[in-house]
């Protein structure tokens, strides 16, 4: 399939700008695969849709705050730092995304806060606007991440046309983020309130827990026209024993199995035995899942409703089919659904 197929007409107003006031009250499109059929209900619902054992795989990613801003050295002239990964945590380098990139070369100081409370420098170029940074920092690894904390900004999409405020801290991550790395939120996640997750598990439904450290790979504009050329950028993953024997236990015993989340149907494809059953590994995956495709461990999906020509919405229709998810994106658009990062959700049955 080509990249223009995936274009479609999104009013700028459908873009969420806010979270609602409770995480579970964002509306829910139900599609079934096997009938087109299409229902509005609301996110609380979600577990009318699912029965005893069944099991939730969710990503327990942590999103830190990655958006540093500073100045150069000399000139004073504004730079926006993103951080992205950590290079080398006793030396303190970083992978980083600098705006205007043409200010900032190799041996630039970058000073950050008020009183200069933290220095870095640059030490390489990686691509057009990507650098590696090393920060000048000699006290102790927990002062340094306070430091961060204090300094960063919670990273919300661009496309978000106002300044984090303090309830995004709480609000771009999920109640069960466990693990730091992540510059995005796994947005499907962000539905699920404690007490909801409480209400499925009082059911009988199971959590398994997976790490994918969303990064800026998957929201990296396709530039190629031809999907089989889309190179992503690699992300760290982790997939436990523990979260093994939760979803093959279902599976085998022929329940159902519901990835919360594209970044979590990612690390469940990077890691399956030729039984189709999930195995336990760590490392990167650059997996980039576009039609056709056969999915070997989840047989459902909850998902955001996504902008277009992106990685996800390509995915959403690698597992419904192109048809029929676009066929929804037309009536989420006619009914005014809320698209995007705090926007509302799909379940793909």
């Amino acid at each position: 399939m080509k990249l223009s197929q995936f274009k479609f007409d999104l009013p700028l107003n459908l873009i969420a700008q806010s979270p609602l006031k409770r995480r579970e009250d964002s509306r829910l499109m139900v599609i079934d695969r096997k009938t087109g059929e299409m229902r509005d209900h609301h996110f609380y619902e979600i577990m009318d849709f699912f029965n005893d054992k069944d099991v939730f795989v969710v990503n327990n990613t942590k999103v830190f705050p990655a958006r540093m801003y500073g100045r150069k050295e000399k000139t004073g002239a504004k730079i926006e730092v993103f951080l992205l990964r950590e290079l080398n945590r006793p030396n303190r380098l970083w992978d980083v995304i600098v705006d205007p990139a043409r200010k900032i070369r190799v041996g630039n100081k970058l000073y950050f806060g008020d009183n200069d409370e933290l220095v870095a420098e640059v030490i390489d170029n990686t691509t057009s606007r990507g650098r590696t940074i090393k920060f000048l920092w000699d006290d102790t690894e927990e002062a340094f991440r306070k430091m961060l904390d204090f300094l960063g900004e919670t990273p919300l999409p661009k496309y978000i046309k106002r300044k984090p405020d303090e309830s995004d801290k709480e609000r771009y991550q999920t109640v069960y983020a466990k693990y730091e790395g992540a510059v995005a939120a796994p947005t499907a996640g962000l539905h699920f309130s404690r007490e909801l997750i409480k209400r499925c598990e009082i059911k009988g439904i199971r959590f398994a827990e997976v790490t994918l450290h969303t990064g800026l790979g998957t929201f990296r504009p396709i530039e190629v026209e031809d999907l089989s050329k889309h190179k992503m950028d690699a992300e760290y993953y982790r997939i436990d024993e523990t979260a093994c024997r939760i979803v093959n236990k279902a599976k085998t015993e022929g329940h159902r199995i519901c990835s919360i989340g594209t970044t979590t149907m990612r690390g469940l494809e990077t890691s399956f035995t030729a039984e189709k059953l999930l195995k336990p590994s760590e490392g990167w995956t650059n997996m980039f899942i576009h039609p056709p495709y056969d999915f070997n461990i989840a047989d459902s999906l909850i998902t955001n409703f996504h902008l277009p020509k992106t990685s996800l919405l390509i995915m959403a229709c690698s597992f419904a089919g192109y048809d029929l998810v676009m066929e929804a994106y037309k009536k989420a658009i006619k009914d005014k659904y809320r698209f995007f990062t705090y926007g509302d959700a799909m379940l793909i049955l």
